[in-house]
């Protein structure tokens, strides 16, 4: 199946290192070699890139690794595809809009014999069973309300209702925003860390680099990464329950339940 990333804080911040050891995953010391995506929320538009090359090898994953885009959330994604072919419109995350923001979406795992309702607006344009159902969750989110965005507890419980239901056709491992929150449903595999002051030394799992971040990092700094697997092997991650849907706001857990 496929893996993971996303980055939810409360100042601008560049993913480079997390991603230096994520993108080792796709062809290098994983098997992830069908494509990969990154988008990046800067305010209320988000910049975006994909490619079918693995994330390892692609000149593009190089670009994103040495550029330091800062954002407020981002989210990325390496496949190893099972449903749909490897071709760039089934290379996630999808972008779709609502309420007027962009909504960002991925997805790691397999969900057999799932169906898209045919219902509208959103409207797959890949062929992969992911973008069916992010199509789906969005048009259950929009009616909620077809022209505001609803309050954060309602789309909460909408979320969680359709992860629940989806979860019965497979896996589910989600990571879903729209450039404020980062919500993350996990049916397998999925775990966080935050990192706040005071700010310490952390070393990849995938690749021999470790950074400083008290280096980097003001005291008020706080960043929530977010996982298929732990990135470091020297920091302490949680794991997410099965079945549990958290949300990130500013680099922090919310209490929604």
């Amino acid at each position: 199946m496929c893996q993971l990333l996303a980055m939810n804080c409360n100042t601008p911040t560049d993913i480079c290192f997390s991603f230096e050891g994520f993108a080792q995953r796709g062809g290098l010391t994983d098997e992830h070699n069908d494509g990969w995506g990154i988008s990046f929320f800067e305010e209320s538009a988000c910049r975006s890139f994909h490619d079918t090359l693995p994330a390892a090898k692609s000149p593009i994953a190089k670009l994103v690794k040495d550029y330091p885009i800062k954002a407020f959330n981002v989210i990325a994604h390496i496949r190893m595809a099972t449903i749909g072919a490897v071709e760039l419109k089934n290379t996630q995350p999808y972008i779709r809009e609502l309420w007027g923001q962009q909504w960002v979406y991925a997805h790691n795992g397999d969900l057999w014999d799932y169906k898209f309702t045919h219902s509208s607006p959103a409207q797959p344009i890949g062929t992969s069973d992911s973008e069916a159902a992010f199509c789906d969750l969005l048009n259950e989110l929009r009616k909620l309300n077809p022209v505001e965005e609803p309050e954060l507890k309602q789309i909460y419980n909408c979320i969680k209702a359709f992860s629940e239901n989806t979860a019965k056709f497979g896996t589910f491992n989600l990571l879903l925003s729209n450039g404020k929150y980062i919500f993350a449903h996990c049916t397998t595999d999925l775990c966080y860390i935050i990192r706040k002051a005071p700010f310490s030394e952390a070393h990849l799992s995938d690749k021999d680099i470790s950074i400083n971040f008290s280096e980097h990092t003001t005291q008020k700094d706080r960043v929530a990464i977010i996982a298929t697997k732990p990135l470091t092997d020297n920091e302490q991650w949680t794991v997410f329950e099965k079945g549990q849907l958290l949300v990130f706001e500013n680099g922090e857990l919310l209490d929604l339940d």
